[in-house]
């Protein structure tokens, strides 16, 4: 099963976002797509059920799925939430990327 990481500041900012919307998802999903100029981007949705093979986390009482296929480039992938002058959005620190793209938007494993 695959390890995820949520720092306290990516946790409550979870939690706001669940709370925010008017029917509460069943959790969130953390998928590495295909897309970008590196190989895979993080992708994450709402999701109002489990795909069937989903790892399942709890964060800060929300649950975040992984689904299997993107488990093995997401294993050990450390969650965090950014917010400054220039940047606000979630960041991932992921030990299997190999490169990154000029971006920071995609990574290749």
């Amino acid at each position: 099963m695959a390890t995820l990481s949520v720092t306290d500041r990516a946790a409550e900012r979870i939690k706001s976002l669940v709370a925010s919307r008017e029917t509460p998802p069943a959790g969130l999903r953390l998928a590495a797509k295909v897309a970008g100029c590196s190989g895979f981007m993080y992708d994450l949705q709402f999701v109002d059920e489990a795909d069937p093979g989903d790892a399942a986390i709890d964060v800060a009482g929300t649950t975040v799925f992984l689904d299997p296929a993107s488990a093995q480039y997401l294993d050990g992938v450390e969650m965090d939430w950014q917010e400054d002058r220039f940047t606000t959005g979630f960041t991932f620190s992921n030990p299997n990327a190999k490169s990154l793209c000029g971006c920071g938007e995609s990574f290749h494993v």
